[in-house]
């Protein structure tokens, strides 16, 4: 199937790991930008993440009430029809949760999720992120017991942020300072919580300096080998090698040794979303500036009903954003692995 099944994620995940490889994480905020991820993968032959914000899921959901619900469930039943044309494996996610929107997000989906599954179906999404990172670790790791409880009963991996991550998404916050790196500590904390997959799979955000958001070079301090101490602190202690599965959150624009770094220890997921934002609206951009008294009625005229048809800009934005997908599964080492 194209959406992947709870088996089929899990064996994606584990490739990626094994194989030293992650899948680009892709936020979408249409059924546009997400065909251009779709697009990307399959170009590149690589399966992938398709993840949507609280922000994306209220937009999807129409401005008229801005319900997050319904529109991250109307994305992700449009998703299970149209992948289908696209050769590739791709798993849905729900990005960013923080604490005051769970009851209006994550719990929510996970609760038709279990519905679905209860009926012997698979779940409408594949993974679900809390963000904890604003709460107290211990704060934050007890709710993300309770998750992980009902995540692991609906055949969902979920996804925990346990340090802040610089910079801002979806009006989620943090100052960029030494606050933004996880310490051995932190980790294995998570693992007394959490454990290490016995109660059930979670994907880990730690932090090494990530930064929400594109910032000059020299402003951003990543240090990609922090994972590694943070593996081998918590493996020591549990007696198992590379116990987490981390996930690279504020990607955009980091260096090709830094994302290197960043996979060889661990790293199987890594989101993207300021970039491809970008590469979708630029070729808007210069579409509009090119064609001004086309898609304008200057000075009385009538415009060009070609250049104004959204479908006209609406193909270059598609075409832009998915060959920034591919450069992303380039990057990531994951062209040509997809399962199919």
């Amino acid at each position: 199937m194209p959406i992947a099944t709870p088996e089929v994620y899990n064996e994606m995940l584990d490739r990626a790991k094994a194989g030293k490889f992650a899948y680009p994480a892709i936020n979408v905020t249409s059924t546009q930008t997400l065909h251009a991820a779709l697009r990307g993968f399959a170009e590149a032959e690589s399966d992938g993440i398709i993840q949507i914000s609280t922000g994306g899921a209220e937009f999807l959901g129409g401005q008229y009430n801005k319900d997050m619900v319904t529109g991250a469930v109307a994305l992700a039943e449009f998703a299970h029809v149209v992948a289908a044309k696209y050769d590739i494996t791709v798993a849905l996610h729900t990005d960013h949760c923080p604490k005051d929107k769970l009851d209006g997000y994550v719990r929510p989906l996970l609760d038709i999720s279990a519905e679905r599954v209860a009926k012997g179906l698979n779940p409408l999404f594949q993974s679900h992120m809390w963000d904890g990172s604003a709460e107290t670790l211990a704060d934050n790791l007890a709710i993300g017991q309770e998750l992980l409880a009902k995540a692991a009963a609906a055949k969902i991996i979920l996804e925990v942020e346990i340090t802040p991550t610089g910079g801002e998404e979806d009006g989620v916050s943090h100052e960029i300072n030494d606050e933004l790196y996880t310490t051995v500590e932190d980790a294995i904390r998570t693992a007394e919580a959490l454990g290490l997959g016995e109660k059930g799979r979670y994907l880990l955000a730690a932090s090494f300096g990530n930064v929400h958001g594109v910032y000059k070079p020299g402003n951003v301090v990543l240090r990609p080998e922090l994972l590694k101490d943070l593996q081998q602190g918590v493996g020591e202690k549990y007696g198992k090698t590379n116990p987490f599965d981390f996930v690279f959150h504020g990607g955009s624009g980091s260096t090709e040794q830094e994302i290197a770094t960043a996979l060889e220890n661990g790293v199987v997921k890594m989101n993207l979303d300021t970039d491809t934002q970008y590469a979708f609206t630029r070729p808007v951009a210069d579409h509009m500036f090119r064609n001004y008294d086309g898609v304008l009625k200057v000075d009385g005229e009538v415009g060009k009903k070609s250049t104004y048809d959204p479908r006209t800009w609406g193909k270059l934005a598609e075409a832009s954003m998915a060959k920034r997908v591919v450069q992303a599964c380039g990057d990531l080492r994951s062209t040509g692995t997809k399962l199919k």
